[in-house]
């Protein structure tokens, strides 16, 4: 009997040996994992914290593209018949991507999704003709003002002497581009509008008919429609305001005063002049 109890004796000393052996391992394997997700976890945080500090002038020139966000806008925005971007903003956004040492991308956008295609970076900026609205303006970093615009009135020439005040235009059915300035405007008349994916394509609904009128940028209106134009049957009747054009980046971005500050040695010496007469806004520039 007493050799069975010091046997079995032995034998639980041998067992909790062992286990609190195991039990020193699994500790020390805790420990080491724990001690590891921790460093990952501070790696982490440390590669987030440098490439929020990381500045968009420096995102930009690192990575040696400036993509700016763009629709077909003449004279702002538009194509070559070799199929180049070009116009005001395009030769202007062509000419700061050359002083940063970068080269520039034109990235054809929806309007209405220009804030998103902005905070998703899948642009750099929306350098369009952009009007500085309420919204642009608590949405984005933006520019100073570059040149004067205003929303005008499109309806056809045989119909215009019907159609010379802001009363007068309030019945009739619009086409506008989503999320344009324009679309604000019809929507204060109370009018009733279709919205449509760009101003050229609100004048193609006004030119077919299935619309009476439509609200787009004085600017282009001036190179659109009338004589000597595709639209030359459309002509433009009454400003509905008074606006500004500026470019648009991130909300916090350093591009917008280094813009300013390039648009600046612009007006000084001679670019903006002469990239304006070349596209006919010489009148609307902001200096």
């Amino acid at each position: 009997m007493r050799k069975m109890t010091k046997t079995l004796a032995t034998g639980l000393v041998a067992m909790m040996t062992m286990a609190a052996m195991t039990a020193c391992g699994s500790s020390a394997t805790s420990t080491e994992t724990t001690d590891a997700n921790v460093s990952t976890e501070a790696a982490t945080t440390v590669a987030a914290s440098e490439g929020a500090s990381e500045s968009d002038l420096a995102y930009v020139q690192n990575k040696g593209t400036l993509v700016v966000g763009i629709t077909d806008f003449a004279p702002m925005d538009y194509r070559d018949t070799d199929g180049k971007w070009i116009g005001f903003d395009a030769d202007l956004a062509t000419e700061y991507a050359k002083s940063l040492g970068v080269n520039v991308e034109f990235v054809e956008i929806t309007w209405d999704n220009k804030i998103l295609e902005l905070d998703g970076k899948s642009i750099d900026c929306v350098w369009n003709g952009m009007t500085l609205t309420d919204e642009v303006l608590s949405a984005m970093e933006c520019s100073n003002p570059y040149c004067n615009n205003a929303q005008v009135v499109i309806v056809k020439q045989s119909e215009a002497d019907q159609y010379q005040t802001v009363d007068s235009v309030k019945g009739l059915t619009f086409a506008v581009e989503a999320g344009s300035a324009g679309e604000v405007m019809v929507q204060e008349l109370g009018a009733n509008y279709t919205s449509v994916e760009s101003q050229a394509n609100a004048l193609m609904e006004v030119a077919a008919g299935t619309s009476d009128a439509a609200v787009i940028d004085s600017l282009m209106a001036a190179a659109m429609v009338g004589e000597g134009t595709g639209y030359a049957d459309l002509t433009y009747t009454v400003g509905l305001n008074s606006e500004e054009y500026g470019v648009g980046f991130r909300k916090g971005s350093d591009l917008a005063a280094n813009l300013n500050e390039f648009l600046a040695a612009s007006a000084s010496n001679g670019t903006l002049d002469e990239i304006a007469a070349k596209y006919g806004v010489s009148a609307a520039l902001i200096k």
